[in-house]
């Protein structure tokens, strides 16, 4: 699997850290190694690489194949909201460059057993870390009615968020939801009754031949199992404090929710100061700390996407770090 990894947008992620001989860099969801192997090339011969990950097996794979440049790599089991932490346990407190490709790697899509995906049959898990303890099974199980329709609706956007609620509890009371198979029939079922009764049917039908139905639902108890967006704002956090100034951090992500972190936190680093002329002390909180690079995300090319499908919703967005 390992060997038919595709790393999403390599060359605009390199043109933008620049990875050379003299510089420490961070790939902080390293998953089977794509960026971290080009980032060990360009930054030969004694560029050195931090690579960080919450999935225990994605690590094993990037350290076999990664192998070739032992002496030039730590391999950290972790979760990027503790970068900081991690790398201070490692005895470094400044670096060159950080990348977070978020989202959920194709290894563990591919594998049923984890759980990440509709199309396959597996148990219910979800868990990028087998140390977390709560599943998506038992929050499919065991959440309160309002607390599911509210994980479907701020994580997943999905719009039936109420019918397929309604639906998991009363198949739920009948026997435990457990694979991902029965979860996504669930909520096929759920989107064709309500399309059925909808004035818009033939929209909705297009919509579904384009997205599946169970898309947003199990992007949502994916996000909620591994608190992706709350780890993903002290991730940035913990990245910026990193960075030596005039060094960039890269963050690619898959879904508008995590876009919209990071545009709207690259925006706030980005602020001036606004006081007055002469002010002796700031009063406004607007000191600049990164200047944002890509006003707009930097998008795959049309032979990207066509070469590597899962590409087509990734959006790059880089801003350099300006003081400490």
């Amino acid at each position: 699997m390992s060997e038919t990894h595709i790393p999403v947008l390599r060359n605009e992620v390199l043109e933008f850290l620049k990875p050379k001989p003299t510089g420490i860099y961070v790939d902080a969801t390293i998953g089977l190694g794509g960026h971290s192997l080009w980032i060990l090339k360009e930054s030969h011969p004694t560029g050195h690489l931090i690579g960080i990950d919450l999935d225990a097996s994605a690590l094993a794979i990037a350290k076999k194949r990664l192998h070739a440049f032992k002496e030039r790599i730590s391999l950290i089991h972790g979760s990027f909201a503790q970068l900081q932490q991690l790398l201070e346990t490692h005895g470094i407190n400044e670096v060159d460059g950080v990348l977070l490709d978020l989202g959920v790697s194709s290894l563990q899509l591919d594998t049923p057993d984890r759980g990440f995906s509709f199309q396959n049959l597996g148990p219910l898990d979800m868990r990028m870390d087998e140390r977390t303890p709560i599943s998506a099974a038992q929050i499919i199980n065991n959440s309160t009615p309002d607390k599911l329709i509210k994980i479907f609706k701020e994580y997943g956007e999905e719009r039936y968020a109420k019918r397929i609620v309604r639906n998991i509890v009363a198949a739920r009371s009948e026997r435990p939801i457990t694979s991902t198979l029965q979860l996504a029939e669930i909520v096929v079922n759920a989107y064709s009754t309500k399309a059925k009764r909808s004035k818009t049917h033939a929209q909705n039908r297009q919509k579904e031949r384009e997205i599946h139905p169970a898309t947003r639902v199990f992007q949502a108890l994916r996000i909620a199992v591994n608190a992706e967006l709350d780890n993903l704002t002290l991730g940035l956090n913990a990245a910026v404090t990193l960075l030596k100034p005039g060094k960039c951090l890269c963050v690619i992500s898959f879904h508008s929710l995590e876009d919209r972190i990071v545009k709207r936190q690259f925006q706030q680093l980005a602020k001036t100061c606004i006081c007055p002329p002469k002010t002796p002390i700031c009063i406004c909180e607007h000191q600049q700390v990164l200047q944002v690079v890509t006003n707009k995300p930097v998008l795959p090319s049309t032979s990207e996407i066509e070469a590597n499908p899962r590409a087509r919703s990734a959006k790059l967005r880089v801003a350099v770090k300006v003081k400490n």
